[in-house]
């Protein structure tokens, strides 16, 4: 069921020999770097290390670029299986994902620019996204209401005319801080009285610099701002753009975004397998090269249990979400949203629960940035809220299974 083409597994190796030769041996100084030039909240001086662009060309020469995509000209071509195994490996590092090109919230972005962006769209936006020249932001959950449920959006896009004006506030703007961020994919509600509650919402194309599009702040997860990207609150006050900003069309936000978060979230959980796979090895080596009464501490207090238990629950979520991909691919994300729904609870509480053995095992050094670990506890907790929370995903799941018991249809199922 999940064989690869031998074109997939030569991405995969090659994959893997670039972030041990390029990446894993300077990370720890690139993100040393990236605290010292940017030591605060203030994103308007936020600048990457200059070993990222670096980075970002090796890869491009080598071919490692926008793999994520499936075309095959503009991206590597790979099903969503096959790339699902690339995300793993790129999951291992905090900064491979951006040095493929193939990052949150641009990867996302770039295939709603690709399967809905108009001709002149996909040149403006698209093209230089592509190159990495630019970066992008996705402007969805709002400070005043419970965006759990999309359809409580109070900002909004309304026709004038020629240009659609907007209004509303936005936070967790994953991307907010990024020097390189130009353009903002903002999603609104569209009011329509002629159309149902699912077909008055749109997506609609901001650049960064639009007059009445103000960063108001920075947001801190767990007291780290994640600069020099970060994830701001950003205000629009009857910003003006052009109608032709529609992605889409007015009132096809929630189909756009479906077609966006489908692929999205198995790029998120396999990168959550890949930090699993990572803590677990810093787990095991910190384990046993230290020592306490007489021997290693890994062997201590059930840690060789907590061994195992990682090691499973890794596999777990491995195989459900390659299993997602793979309906995906041969049936399509509406048949497969059982399964995307479970791997967005599983995936994210997996690395949660093996990176907090870890860190347990690292003791203080495991709060702290010698390792990966506290990135790794962060980007778990976050993505338990982000794309929908976890109760959401259940509620879906509980959904899917009662219909197929005939409950919650046109015509209701009852006990006898």
């Amino acid at each position: 069921m999940f064989e690869l083409s031998a074109r997939a597994q030569d991405f995969i190796q090659r994959c893997k020999a670039f972030i041990e030769k390029e990446i894993e041996p300077v990370e720890a100084a690139f993100w040393e770097e990236a605290r010292h030039l940017n030591p605060n909240g203030d994103w308007t001086t936020w600048q990457w290390p200059a070993q990222l662009e670096i980075l970002k060309q090796k890869a491009q020469a080598a071919g490692l670029w926008n793999m994520f995509l499936p075309d095959a000209e503009l991206g590597a071509g790979l099903t969503v299986q096959e790339y699902a195994h690339i995300a793993e490996l790129s999951g291992r590092s905090l900064i491979a994902p951006t040095v493929f090109n193939c990052n949150a919230p641009d990867s996302g972005n770039m295939e709603v620019l690709w399967r809905y962006g108009s001709e002149q769209q996909k040149q403006q936006w698209l093209q230089p996204l592509l190159a990495g020249k630019i970066r992008s932001v996705f402007c969805m959950t709002e400070t005043a209401v419970a965006s759990s449920d999309a359809t409580n959006m109070q900002a909004t896009a309304i026709i004038d005319g020629d240009e659609i004006i907007l209004n509303g506030r936005k936070w967790w703007s994953s991307g907010l801080g990024d020097p390189n961020a130009k353009i903002i994919i903002f999603m609104a509600h569209t009011p329509d009285p002629s159309k149902d509650r699912h077909h008055q919402h749109s997506m609609v194309l901001v650049p960064v610099e639009s007059k009445g599009v103000r960063i108001e702040r920075m947001l801190p997860v767990f007291g780290d701002y994640d600069a020099p990207h970060g994830h701001g609150e950003v205000s629009f006050e009857n910003v003006r753009v052009p109608i032709e900003n529609f992605i889409g069309g007015a009132g096809q936000g929630f189909e756009i975004a479906q077609g966006r978060l489908g692929p999205g979230r198995i790029h998120h959980c396999m990168r959550c397998v890949g930090a699993a796979e990572k803590a677990l090895e810093l787990m095991i080596d910190r384990g046993m090269q230290r020592h306490a009464f007489g021997t290693e501490i890994l062997k201590l207090g059930g840690n060789l249990e907590r061994v195992a238990e990682a090691r499973v629950a890794i596999d777990q979520a491995r195989l459900l979400t390659l299993y997602a991909a793979y309906k995906m691919d041969r049936l399509g994300n509406m048949a497969a949203l059982t399964e995307i729904s479970a791997i967005k609870v599983v995936a994210p509480s997996m690395l949660e629960k093996v990176v907090d053995m870890a860190i347990q095992i690292h003791g203080g050094a495991g709060l702290s940035h010698d390792t990966a670990l506290t990135g790794f506890f962060a980007q778990a907790r976050s993505l338990r809220l982000a794309d929908g929370p976890d109760e959401v995903h259940k509620g879906m799941i509980a959904k899917l299974e009662l219909r197929k018991r005939g409950y919650g249809s046109k015509t209701k199922k009852t006990l006898d």
